[in-house]
């Protein structure tokens, strides 16, 4: 194999063990369960709490942690039903602050209990969204409904057939309605609505927030965001890390446009707040609080002003997504709703062209074999016949070479000091028998692209959660649970979590299936002349069964197949081209029995 196609290969295995070190031993701060004291800022660079005048400052507040229940308990609430979700919402402040999803558990067992979303502000753990309006008016501020607000509901239950109506009178001629609807999935529509009965006109500023005060410990692969994410006009969405918001000036992120929307996102879920689409917006980003303790973070979006005459009423519409990031959902939200863009809710990378499609691929053979596992297969096969022609042709240039070993051989032992004149003589050699010393590239070029956007497809999309293939594998976007270490469950431990580089010891029975496979594809490959290469690319299948073994075993499961309709196909070449098929005759060498 000439030495392109062997640095090749070389910075794919490093490329792997990159991703792998990276996926391991790279985390983000833990679940924050205290609460720093916070202060409220101007509009966008100092946002005031919702219901104050721009630029009020408010005082520092510490609010007390308590148990979940004790939070609920707290306010009067609206409870919510629908087919994917249920929960309640506080009626003082207005908050969507209590929501679990129906369809989703925290581990694979059905008894499991379900995935909370959002909490109340004293919960652990709090996460909620809130919607008001502000005023810019700092001397003469009406009255606003604000967090302590306890508002007048007009049912008990929130469902998509029942919608619910929030008012608040002020007292001093202005009478505030919300009204909630959510459909059967995971958006809120919400319109709210000012009614103006003084002799004045008011001007207010519609305003949505997302809080969550600290957050869930990183999944910790490097081809996941979890953080901030927005969009806002026809920019690129806004990804900004937990951490990296830390670091912006005032810790404060700023961007703004016509249509969008802003959110955080965790692996799998995501609560987003989405404005009137139709009109410009500034949206923020923020940590907020002292030092290096725990930090509340927002994404707000504040629109433009509505201004309400004396004897009118003003209005503005927003949205609020809270839940699962179903790619099929998320697309009907932007077609349908008119969100801009919320099919990036989930982070598709630099690749979207071809890891969007593989998805689509994966998800329309799903459907038709009921087994994501299978899809997964079945899109192996697809995609080698789809590079048939050309992987055709690159094995035959491989099977040519392995045919002019012996003469490649010759040549070492003839010039094996004088390296310039070697390299003219294979030149040489290679040109007389019409061999492209680089043609043997193609498979390898052709599979990685393949890999990782499978990769991110099996990291990044909620489908793939808990997707079962058959035998020990209940999850397919998990690691193979099984481990030679420990004997396959015989001794009760866990090895990868034993040592400092235990999760390098991750090598359950599929990732040893694969590194089999691999060893045997390149047990059919021209072997390389020089020792030393010889010897990296003998342990190279070691290496990445080691890197790869606590990867996704969705991934481990298509590189062992493809590896063997690899084998199949490239046997099947060389014999056609006059080539031995010594493959066995290497395994007997190998273990000393020839």
């Amino acid at each position: 194999m000439k030495e392109n196609t062997r640095n090749l290969l070389m910075a794919a295995a490093l490329s792997l063990a990159f991703v792998g070190a990276w996926d391991y031993f790279y985390a983000f701060p833990e679940l924050k369960k205290d609460r720093e004291s916070f202060v409220e800022q101007q509009r966008l660079a100092k946002m005031p709490k919702l219901g104050a005048p721009a630029g009020t400052a408010v005082a520092p507040v510490r609010v007390e942690v308590k148990t979940r229940e004790a939070a609920l308990a707290e306010s009067p609430r609206v409870s919510i039903d629908t087919p994917a979700v249920f929960g309640s919402i506080a009626l003082k402040g207005g908050r969507i602050d209590d929501l679990s999803l129906k369809n989703y558990r925290e581990t694979i067992d059905p008894k499991s209990p379900n995935i909370v979303l959002l909490a109340p502000e004293s919960a652990p753990a709090a996460y909620y969204a809130e919607l008001g309006f502000l005023s810019m008016d700092v001397d003469n501020a009406p009255a606003l409904p604000t967090t302590e607000t306890v508002w007048t509901a007009d049912t008990d239950k929130l469902t998509p057939a029942s919608p619910l109506t929030l008012s608040y009178d002020n007292g001093h001629g202005l009478t505030f309605r919300r009204k909630i609807s959510i459909d059967d999935q995971y958006l809120f529509s919400v319109v709210d609505s000012v009614e103006n009965h003084t002799d004045k006109t008011v001007t207010l500023l519609p305003s949505a927030r997302i809080s969550r005060h600290g957050h869930a410990p990183s999944s910790g692969y490097a081809a996941l965001h979890e953080g901030f994410v927005g969009v806002a006009g026809d920019t690129a969405a806004e990804y900004v890390t937990w951490d990296k918001i830390e670091k912006e000036p005032k810790a404060t992120k700023l961007f703004k446009g016509a249509g969008g929307w802003a959110g955080m996102t965790d692996k799998y879920w995501a609560a987003v707040v989405a404005p009137d689409q139709t009109a410009p917006f500034e949206a923020r980003y923020a940590a907020i609080g002292a030092g290096a303790g725990p930090k509340t973070y927002e994404a707000e979006t504040v629109g433009e002003g509505v201004t309400v005459e004396p004897g009118k009423t003003g209005q503005t519409t927003m949205h609020v997504f809270a839940g699962a990031k179903v790619v099929d959902t998320l697309d009907e939200y932007k077609d349908k709703a008119g969100l801009k863009r919320f099919d990036l809710l989930i982070d598709w990378g630099w690749f979207y062209f071809i890891t969007r499609p593989m998805f689509r691929v994966i998800d329309f053979l799903f459907k038709i074999l009921g087994n994501f596992g299978l899809a997964i297969l079945a899109v192996t096969v697809v995609v080698k016949l789809a590079f048939l022609p050309l992987a055709n042709r690159s094995y035959q240039s491989m099977a040519k070479m392995k045919a002019v070993q012996p003469k490649l051989k010759e040549l070492k032992e003839k010039y094996g000091e004088d390296k310039h004149k070697l390299n003219t003589e294979q030149m040489e050699l290679f040109k007389r028998e019409k061999i492209n010393p680089a043609g043997g590239c193609l498979p390898v070029l052709l599979q990685i692209p393949v890999f990782f956007s499978l990769y991110k497809v099996l990291v990044v999309t909620i489908e793939m959660r808990q997707a079962p293939f058959y035998g020990w594998i209940h999850d397919l976007s998990a690691p193979d649970p099984t481990n030679l270490f420990n004997l396959f469950g015989l001794l009760a431990y866990d090895p990868t979590k034993v040592w400092a580089f235990g999760p390098y010891l991750a090598l359950g029975a599929w990732p040893l299936l694969m590194g089999v496979s691999m060893w045997l594809q390149m047990k059919m490959n021209p072997e390389p002349t020089d020792e030393v290469q010889k010897i990296a690319f003998g342990w190279m299948p070691v290496m990445f069964t080691f890197t790869m073994g606590g990867f996704a075993s969705g991934l481990i499961i298509y590189w062992t197949w493809n590896n063997l309709l690899s084998i199949v196909q490239q046997g099947i070449i060389m014999s056609k081209a006059g080539v031995k098929f010594e493959l066995w005759d290497n395994l007997r060498k190998t273990f000393g029995k020839a």
